[in-house]
Protein backbone atom coordinates (compact mmCIF):
# COMPACT_ATOMS: atom_id res chain seq x y z
CA UNK A 1 0.00 0.00 0.00
CA UNK A 2 1.42 3.43 -1.58
CA UNK A 3 1.77 5.40 1.47
CA UNK A 4 3.11 9.01 -1.03
CA UNK A 5 2.12 12.32 -0.76
CA UNK A 6 -0.34 13.58 -3.75
CA UNK A 7 -2.67 15.28 -5.23
CA UNK A 8 -5.85 13.08 -6.95
CA UNK A 9 -8.85 14.24 -8.44
CA UNK A 10 -12.19 12.72 -7.00
CA UNK A 11 -15.69 13.79 -8.83
CA UNK A 12 -18.52 13.40 -6.32
CA UNK A 13 -21.99 14.61 -6.05
CA UNK A 14 -24.00 15.94 -3.44
CA UNK A 15 -27.01 18.09 -2.63
CA UNK A 16 -26.61 21.70 -2.13
CA UNK A 17 -29.36 23.74 0.00
CA UNK A 18 -29.13 26.94 -1.95
CA UNK A 19 -31.40 29.64 -0.63
CA UNK A 20 -34.16 29.20 -3.16
CA UNK A 21 -34.47 25.92 -2.29
CA UNK A 22 -34.61 26.22 1.44
CA UNK A 23 -37.20 28.78 0.62
CA UNK A 24 -39.39 26.57 -1.80
CA UNK A 25 -39.22 23.93 1.46
CA UNK A 26 -40.14 26.89 3.82
CA UNK A 27 -42.98 28.01 1.49
CA UNK A 28 -44.83 24.28 1.80
CA UNK A 29 -44.98 23.96 5.26
CA UNK A 30 -46.77 27.39 5.97
CA UNK A 31 -49.75 28.19 6.69
CA UNK A 32 -52.24 30.41 4.81
CA UNK A 33 -51.63 32.84 7.54
CA UNK A 34 -47.90 32.34 7.70
CA UNK A 35 -48.10 32.47 4.25
CA UNK A 36 -49.74 35.53 4.11
CA UNK A 37 -47.14 37.19 6.63
CA UNK A 38 -44.31 35.97 4.65
CA UNK A 39 -45.74 37.71 1.20
CA UNK A 40 -46.19 41.44 3.28
CA UNK A 41 -42.98 41.04 4.47
CA UNK A 42 -41.60 39.79 0.95
CA UNK A 43 -43.47 42.98 -0.73
CA UNK A 44 -41.51 45.34 1.55
CA UNK A 45 -38.43 44.37 1.30
CA UNK A 46 -38.77 43.78 -2.60
CA UNK A 47 -39.88 46.69 -4.63
CA UNK A 48 -40.87 44.46 -7.75
CA UNK A 49 -43.14 42.11 -5.65
CA UNK A 50 -46.65 43.87 -5.51
CA UNK A 51 -49.54 42.61 -3.84
CA UNK A 52 -53.10 42.98 -3.10
CA UNK A 53 -54.66 42.00 0.39
CA UNK A 54 -57.39 38.78 0.07
CA UNK A 55 -59.97 38.52 1.60
CA UNK A 56 -60.44 35.71 4.42
CA UNK A 57 -63.22 33.81 2.94
CA UNK A 58 -65.98 31.63 5.21
CA UNK A 59 -66.84 28.07 3.69
CA UNK A 60 -70.39 26.85 4.03
CA UNK A 61 -70.69 23.19 3.24
CA UNK A 62 -74.00 23.50 2.37
CA UNK A 63 -74.11 24.63 -0.74
CA UNK A 64 -74.26 22.53 -3.35
CA UNK A 65 -71.26 23.67 -5.82
CA UNK A 66 -67.77 25.75 -5.50
CA UNK A 67 -68.98 28.52 -7.70
CA UNK A 68 -72.04 29.23 -5.30
CA UNK A 69 -69.90 29.50 -2.24
CA UNK A 70 -68.15 31.76 -3.87
CA UNK A 71 -70.86 33.63 -5.27
CA UNK A 72 -72.62 33.25 -1.06
CA UNK A 73 -68.87 34.17 0.09
CA UNK A 74 -68.81 37.51 -2.25
CA UNK A 75 -72.25 38.63 -1.00
CA UNK A 76 -71.75 37.68 2.75
CA UNK A 77 -68.18 38.71 3.13
CA UNK A 78 -68.72 41.59 5.52
CA UNK A 79 -71.96 39.40 7.32
CA UNK A 80 -69.71 36.17 8.57
CA UNK A 81 -67.68 37.81 11.04
CA UNK A 82 -71.03 38.72 13.00
CA UNK A 83 -71.41 35.57 13.30
CA UNK A 84 -68.91 34.29 15.01
CA UNK A 85 -69.44 33.73 18.86
CA UNK A 86 -68.17 36.88 20.87
CA UNK A 87 -68.39 37.74 24.66
CA UNK A 88 -67.45 41.28 24.63
CA UNK A 89 -67.68 42.05 28.64
CA UNK A 90 -64.21 40.75 30.33
CA UNK A 91 -63.60 39.61 33.06
CA UNK A 92 -62.38 43.10 34.59
CA UNK A 93 -65.27 44.93 33.12
CA UNK A 94 -67.79 41.93 34.52
CA UNK A 95 -65.51 42.40 38.51
CA UNK A 96 -65.67 46.23 38.17
CA UNK A 97 -69.36 46.72 37.42
CA UNK A 98 -70.43 44.55 40.86
CA UNK A 99 -68.03 47.49 42.59
CA UNK A 100 -69.02 50.83 44.10
CA UNK A 101 -65.55 51.88 44.20
CA UNK A 102 -66.94 55.16 45.45
CA UNK A 103 -67.31 53.76 48.90
CA UNK A 104 -63.74 52.61 49.31
CA UNK A 105 -60.95 54.94 50.15
CA UNK A 106 -57.79 55.86 47.99
CA UNK A 107 -55.40 53.10 49.23
CA UNK A 108 -58.11 50.31 48.90
CA UNK A 109 -59.05 50.93 45.62
CA UNK A 110 -55.93 51.62 43.89
CA UNK A 111 -55.32 48.12 45.13
CA UNK A 112 -58.52 46.67 44.07
CA UNK A 113 -58.05 47.21 40.53
CA UNK A 114 -54.40 46.79 40.48
CA UNK A 115 -55.33 43.20 41.33
CA UNK A 116 -58.19 42.72 39.14
CA UNK A 117 -55.61 43.44 36.47
CA UNK A 118 -53.68 41.09 37.67
CA UNK A 119 -55.74 38.18 37.49
CA UNK A 120 -54.97 35.58 34.53
CA UNK A 121 -57.48 34.57 31.66
CA UNK A 122 -59.01 32.18 34.12
CA UNK A 123 -59.86 34.32 37.14
CA UNK A 124 -56.57 33.67 39.16
CA UNK A 125 -54.01 35.79 41.18
CA UNK A 126 -50.66 34.71 40.92
CA UNK A 127 -48.86 37.73 42.55
CA UNK A 128 -48.19 37.42 46.42
CA UNK A 129 -49.95 39.85 48.61
CA UNK A 130 -46.47 41.34 50.32
CA UNK A 131 -45.13 42.61 46.85
CA UNK A 132 -48.13 43.95 46.14
CA UNK A 133 -48.09 46.24 49.26
CA UNK A 134 -44.71 46.80 47.97
CA UNK A 135 -45.20 47.78 44.76
CA UNK A 136 -48.31 49.95 45.78
CA UNK A 137 -46.72 51.25 48.92
CA UNK A 138 -49.98 50.30 51.13
CA UNK A 139 -50.21 48.17 54.32
CA UNK A 140 -50.25 44.30 53.65
CA UNK A 141 -53.95 44.35 55.69
CA UNK A 142 -54.94 46.96 52.67
CA UNK A 143 -54.00 44.07 49.96
CA UNK A 144 -55.83 41.43 52.31
CA UNK A 145 -59.09 43.37 52.56
CA UNK A 146 -58.28 43.67 48.52
CA UNK A 147 -58.35 40.82 47.83
CA UNK A 148 -61.32 39.59 50.07
CA UNK A 149 -63.24 42.15 48.43
CA UNK A 150 -62.59 40.35 45.12
CA UNK A 151 -63.15 36.73 45.83
CA UNK A 152 -66.79 37.75 47.27
CA UNK A 153 -67.62 38.54 44.19
CA UNK A 154 -68.91 36.20 40.78
CA UNK A 155 -67.94 34.31 39.44
CA UNK A 156 -66.99 32.26 42.64
CA UNK A 157 -63.65 31.35 42.95
CA UNK A 158 -62.53 34.45 41.19
CA UNK A 159 -59.12 35.92 42.69
CA UNK A 160 -58.27 32.59 43.86
CA UNK A 161 -54.37 31.93 44.23
CA UNK A 162 -54.89 28.06 43.45
CA UNK A 163 -56.94 25.36 42.42
CA UNK A 164 -57.83 24.58 45.95
CA UNK A 165 -58.58 27.73 46.98
CA UNK A 166 -60.85 27.94 43.75
CA UNK A 167 -62.71 25.51 45.32
CA UNK A 168 -63.01 25.85 48.58
CA UNK A 169 -64.07 29.62 47.94
CA UNK A 170 -66.99 27.97 45.61
CA UNK A 171 -67.92 26.13 48.14
CA UNK A 172 -68.36 28.96 51.01
CA UNK A 173 -70.01 30.89 48.37
CA UNK A 174 -72.51 28.45 48.39
CA UNK A 175 -75.54 28.74 50.85
CA UNK A 176 -76.27 25.15 51.17
CA UNK A 177 -72.41 24.79 52.36
CA UNK A 178 -71.24 20.83 52.58
CA UNK A 179 -69.45 20.57 55.70
CA UNK A 180 -68.18 17.58 55.04
CA UNK A 181 -66.72 18.51 51.54
CA UNK A 182 -65.64 22.07 53.02
CA UNK A 183 -63.13 19.47 55.57
CA UNK A 184 -62.28 17.20 52.92
CA UNK A 185 -60.41 19.99 50.45
CA UNK A 186 -59.30 21.55 53.46
CA UNK A 187 -57.64 19.03 55.08
CA UNK A 188 -56.54 16.20 52.31
CA UNK A 189 -57.05 17.89 49.48
CA UNK A 190 -53.82 15.89 47.92
CA UNK A 191 -55.18 12.57 49.01
CA UNK A 192 -58.77 13.38 47.79
CA UNK A 193 -57.07 14.67 44.10
CA UNK A 194 -55.23 11.44 44.06
CA UNK A 195 -58.55 9.43 45.12
CA UNK A 196 -56.42 8.03 47.93
CA UNK A 197 -59.95 7.41 50.05
CA UNK A 198 -59.47 5.15 52.31
CA UNK A 199 -57.03 7.11 54.10
CA UNK A 200 -59.37 9.64 54.31
CA UNK A 201 -62.24 6.95 55.41
CA UNK A 202 -60.08 5.78 58.22
CA UNK A 203 -59.04 9.58 59.49
CA UNK A 204 -62.27 10.87 59.43
CA UNK A 205 -64.34 7.64 60.55
CA UNK A 206 -66.95 8.02 57.45
CA UNK A 207 -68.31 5.71 54.74
CA UNK A 208 -66.69 5.41 51.14
CA UNK A 209 -69.90 6.42 49.81
CA UNK A 210 -69.76 10.02 51.46
CA UNK A 211 -66.42 10.78 49.65
CA UNK A 212 -67.98 9.82 46.32
CA UNK A 213 -71.09 12.00 46.95
CA UNK A 214 -68.22 15.02 47.80
CA UNK A 215 -66.47 13.79 44.46
CA UNK A 216 -69.79 14.41 42.48
CA UNK A 217 -70.32 17.76 44.18
CA UNK A 218 -66.47 18.79 43.71
CA UNK A 219 -66.81 18.16 39.72
CA UNK A 220 -69.52 20.52 39.58
CA UNK A 221 -68.12 23.13 40.56
CA UNK A 222 -65.55 25.30 37.81
CA UNK A 223 -61.94 25.37 38.25
CA UNK A 224 -61.76 28.24 35.62
CA UNK A 225 -64.36 30.42 36.68
CA UNK A 226 -63.01 33.43 34.56
CA UNK A 227 -62.61 31.55 31.82
CA UNK A 228 -66.15 32.64 30.25
CA UNK A 229 -65.10 36.55 30.35
CA UNK A 230 -61.80 35.69 28.20
CA UNK A 231 -61.42 38.88 25.87
CA UNK A 232 -59.14 36.67 23.74
CA UNK A 233 -60.70 37.02 20.20
CA UNK A 234 -62.80 33.54 18.61
CA UNK A 235 -60.36 31.73 16.78
CA UNK A 236 -61.44 30.56 12.75
CA UNK A 237 -59.65 28.54 10.65
CA UNK A 238 -59.26 29.49 6.59
CA UNK A 239 -59.41 26.21 4.64
CA UNK A 240 -56.66 25.66 2.14
CA UNK A 241 -58.60 22.89 -0.07
CA UNK A 242 -62.51 21.92 -0.73
CA UNK A 243 -63.05 18.25 -1.36
CA UNK A 244 -66.39 17.33 -2.60
CA UNK A 245 -68.50 14.34 -3.53
CA UNK A 246 -70.94 14.39 -5.87
CA UNK A 247 -72.17 10.65 -6.16
CA UNK A 248 -69.66 9.52 -8.33
CA UNK A 249 -66.16 11.53 -8.19
CA UNK A 250 -64.24 13.69 -6.19
CA UNK A 251 -63.44 16.91 -7.06
CA UNK A 252 -60.70 19.01 -5.35
CA UNK A 253 -60.88 22.58 -5.09
CA UNK A 254 -57.75 25.21 -3.89
CA UNK A 255 -59.50 27.69 -1.75
CA UNK A 256 -56.76 30.53 -2.40
CA UNK A 257 -59.06 33.90 -2.23
CA UNK A 258 -57.72 34.81 1.00
CA UNK A 259 -54.10 34.93 0.17
CA UNK A 260 -52.50 38.45 -1.68
CA UNK A 261 -52.92 38.60 -5.54
CA UNK A 262 -49.29 39.09 -6.67
CA UNK A 263 -48.35 40.95 -9.83
CA UNK A 264 -44.61 42.08 -10.83
CA UNK A 265 -44.16 45.88 -10.56
CA UNK A 266 -43.45 46.65 -14.25
CA UNK A 267 -43.61 50.24 -13.59
CA UNK A 268 -40.87 50.29 -11.72
CA UNK A 269 -38.71 48.00 -13.14
CA UNK A 270 -38.99 50.16 -16.16
CA UNK A 271 -38.63 52.98 -14.77
CA UNK A 272 -35.03 52.27 -12.92
CA UNK A 273 -33.64 49.93 -15.52
CA UNK A 274 -33.50 52.44 -17.97
CA UNK A 275 -31.42 54.53 -15.59
CA UNK A 276 -28.32 52.69 -17.13
CA UNK A 277 -26.77 52.35 -13.32
CA UNK A 278 -24.68 49.28 -13.04
CA UNK A 279 -25.56 48.47 -9.33
CA UNK A 280 -28.91 49.34 -9.81
CA UNK A 281 -30.11 47.00 -12.76
CA UNK A 282 -27.97 44.37 -10.73
CA UNK A 283 -30.69 45.54 -7.50
CA UNK A 284 -33.00 44.79 -10.15
CA UNK A 285 -31.98 41.74 -11.52
CA UNK A 286 -31.52 40.05 -8.07
CA UNK A 287 -35.32 41.01 -7.03
CA UNK A 288 -36.47 40.26 -10.16
CA UNK A 289 -35.23 36.68 -9.43
CA UNK A 290 -36.24 36.61 -6.30
CA UNK A 291 -40.26 37.42 -7.34
CA UNK A 292 -39.92 34.52 -9.70
CA UNK A 293 -38.42 32.02 -7.23
CA UNK A 294 -41.40 33.36 -4.90
CA UNK A 295 -43.95 32.70 -7.68
CA UNK A 296 -42.57 29.30 -8.41
CA UNK A 297 -42.77 28.20 -4.75
CA UNK A 298 -46.19 29.46 -4.68
CA UNK A 299 -47.13 27.09 -7.51
CA UNK A 300 -44.98 24.63 -6.19
CA UNK A 301 -46.61 24.88 -2.89
CA UNK A 302 -50.41 24.39 -4.57
CA UNK A 303 -49.07 21.50 -7.02
CA UNK A 304 -47.72 19.21 -4.09
CA UNK A 305 -50.95 19.93 -2.05
CA UNK A 306 -52.91 18.96 -4.44
CA UNK A 307 -51.03 15.72 -5.21
CA UNK A 308 -51.24 14.82 -1.75
CA UNK A 309 -54.56 15.47 -0.71
CA UNK A 310 -55.62 13.35 -3.97
CA UNK A 311 -53.60 10.60 -2.80
CA UNK A 312 -54.84 10.60 0.53
CA UNK A 313 -58.68 10.60 -1.13
CA UNK A 314 -57.57 7.67 -3.11
CA UNK A 315 -56.41 6.17 -0.19
CA UNK A 316 -59.55 6.80 2.16
CA UNK A 317 -62.86 7.15 -0.54
CA UNK A 318 -65.45 5.76 2.26
CA UNK A 319 -63.33 8.76 4.84
CA UNK A 320 -63.93 11.22 2.21
CA UNK A 321 -68.09 10.51 1.64
CA UNK A 322 -69.20 9.50 5.22
CA UNK A 323 -66.51 10.77 7.97
CA UNK A 324 -64.58 9.43 10.70
CA UNK A 325 -66.16 6.31 11.53
CA UNK A 326 -64.83 5.18 8.23
CA UNK A 327 -60.91 6.05 8.58
CA UNK A 328 -58.41 3.42 7.78
CA UNK A 329 -55.07 3.12 8.82
CA UNK A 330 -52.62 5.34 6.75
CA UNK A 331 -49.17 6.66 7.12
CA UNK A 332 -46.88 9.54 5.48
CA UNK A 333 -44.58 7.11 4.54
CA UNK A 334 -47.21 5.52 2.61
CA UNK A 335 -48.46 8.42 0.41
CA UNK A 336 -44.13 9.59 -0.21
CA UNK A 337 -43.85 5.84 -1.43
CA UNK A 338 -46.34 6.06 -3.93
CA UNK A 339 -45.86 9.69 -4.97
CA UNK A 340 -42.34 9.06 -5.33
CA UNK A 341 -41.26 11.90 -2.74
CA UNK A 342 -39.47 11.99 0.58
CA UNK A 343 -42.04 11.75 3.45
CA UNK A 344 -40.46 15.15 5.00
CA UNK A 345 -42.31 16.68 1.84
CA UNK A 346 -45.74 14.52 2.87
CA UNK A 347 -45.00 16.15 6.53
CA UNK A 348 -44.41 19.34 5.36
CA UNK A 349 -47.14 19.84 2.81
CA UNK A 350 -50.03 18.87 5.21
CA UNK A 351 -48.63 20.90 8.18
CA UNK A 352 -51.38 23.57 9.00
CA UNK A 353 -53.62 22.21 6.08
CA UNK A 354 -57.17 22.29 6.30
CA UNK A 355 -59.89 20.60 4.15
CA UNK A 356 -63.61 21.76 3.86
CA UNK A 357 -65.81 18.38 3.45
CA UNK A 358 -69.67 17.31 3.59
CA UNK A 359 -69.23 16.38 7.35
CA UNK A 360 -67.33 19.88 8.26
CA UNK A 361 -63.84 21.29 8.32
CA UNK A 362 -61.01 18.48 9.33
CA UNK A 363 -56.97 19.06 9.48
CA UNK A 364 -55.12 16.94 6.82
CA UNK A 365 -52.54 15.74 9.59
CA UNK A 366 -55.50 14.30 11.69
CA UNK A 367 -55.99 11.46 8.82
CA UNK A 368 -52.39 9.78 9.40
CA UNK A 369 -52.68 6.98 12.22
CA UNK A 370 -50.81 4.30 12.85
CA UNK A 371 -51.36 0.50 12.01
CA UNK A 372 -52.69 -1.77 14.35
CA UNK A 373 -52.54 -5.60 13.57
CA UNK A 374 -55.74 -7.22 14.28
CA UNK A 375 -56.60 -11.26 13.79
CA UNK A 376 -58.44 -10.51 10.38
CA UNK A 377 -56.88 -9.64 6.79
CA UNK A 378 -58.08 -5.89 7.58
CA UNK A 379 -55.72 -3.40 9.74
CA UNK A 380 -57.13 -0.88 12.73
CA UNK A 381 -55.62 2.50 12.92
CA UNK A 382 -55.04 4.04 16.19
CA UNK A 383 -58.08 6.36 15.60
CA UNK A 384 -59.96 3.22 15.28
CA UNK A 385 -58.87 1.71 18.75
CA UNK A 386 -58.91 4.81 20.62
CA UNK A 387 -62.81 4.83 19.72
CA UNK A 388 -63.33 1.62 20.68
CA UNK A 389 -61.56 2.25 24.08
CA UNK A 390 -63.71 4.95 25.02
CA UNK A 391 -67.09 3.48 24.30
CA UNK A 392 -65.76 0.48 26.25
CA UNK A 393 -64.74 2.34 29.10
CA UNK A 394 -68.26 4.65 28.61
CA UNK A 395 -70.16 1.59 29.02
CA UNK A 396 -67.94 -0.17 32.13
CA UNK A 397 -69.38 -0.95 35.63
CA UNK A 398 -67.81 2.31 37.36
CA UNK A 399 -67.29 0.09 40.96
CA UNK A 400 -65.43 -2.32 38.53
CA UNK A 401 -63.80 -0.08 36.30
CA UNK A 402 -61.66 -1.84 33.53
CA UNK A 403 -58.01 -1.97 33.74
CA UNK A 404 -55.67 -1.24 30.65
CA UNK A 405 -54.60 -5.16 30.58
CA UNK A 406 -58.90 -5.86 30.83
CA UNK A 407 -59.36 -3.59 27.77
CA UNK A 408 -56.20 -5.18 25.37
CA UNK A 409 -58.15 -8.28 26.20
CA UNK A 410 -61.33 -7.13 25.04
CA UNK A 411 -59.81 -5.42 22.34
CA UNK A 412 -58.49 -8.51 21.09
CA UNK A 413 -61.45 -10.92 22.03
CA UNK A 414 -64.64 -8.93 20.79
CA UNK A 415 -62.75 -6.80 17.66
CA UNK A 416 -59.80 -8.90 16.85
CA UNK A 417 -57.09 -6.26 17.60
CA UNK A 418 -53.94 -7.01 18.86
CA UNK A 419 -52.70 -4.12 21.13
CA UNK A 420 -50.26 -3.99 24.08
CA UNK A 421 -51.43 -2.85 27.84
CA UNK A 422 -48.53 -0.22 26.96
CA UNK A 423 -50.35 0.79 24.09
CA UNK A 424 -53.75 1.09 25.64
CA UNK A 425 -52.22 2.99 28.84
CA UNK A 426 -50.66 5.42 25.98
CA UNK A 427 -53.96 5.84 24.16
CA UNK A 428 -55.88 6.64 27.45
CA UNK A 429 -53.55 9.47 28.46
CA UNK A 430 -54.41 11.12 25.09
CA UNK A 431 -57.95 10.54 25.27
CA UNK A 432 -57.54 12.17 28.75
CA UNK A 433 -59.10 9.07 30.29
CA UNK A 434 -57.74 8.08 34.06
CA UNK A 435 -56.51 5.40 35.22
CA UNK A 436 -59.57 2.66 36.44
CA UNK A 437 -58.37 3.52 40.10
CA UNK A 438 -59.49 7.28 39.31
CA UNK A 439 -62.27 5.92 37.49
CA UNK A 440 -63.91 4.12 40.29
CA UNK A 441 -66.94 4.75 41.70
CA UNK A 442 -68.31 3.96 45.15
CA UNK A 443 -71.44 3.96 45.33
Amino acid sequence: MSMKAGLWQQQTMKLSMTQELTQAIALLQYSTQELMEFLENKAIENPLLQIEPGSIQSVDPRYDSVKKVKKSLREDKHNWLEQMAKNETTLADYLLAQLDLRSYNESLKKTILFLINSLDENGYLHIALDEVADILAVPQPVAEKALETIQALEPPGVGARNLQECLLLQLKYNRDEDKLAYRILSDYFLLFAEKKWRLIVKQLEIEMKQIQEVFDEVQALNPRPGSDYSSEPSAYIIPDLMIKWDGEAFSVQMLDESLPKIQFNEGYYQKFHANGDAKVKRFLQEKQQDYHWIMKSIEQRKETLLRVALKMIEKQPEFFKHGKEYLKPMTMKEISEELEIHESTVSRAVREKYAQTVFGTIELKSLFSSTIKTNSSQDASSVQVKKEMAQMIEAEDKQKPLSDQDLASLLEEQKGIVVSRRTIAKYRDQLGIPSSSKRKRFG
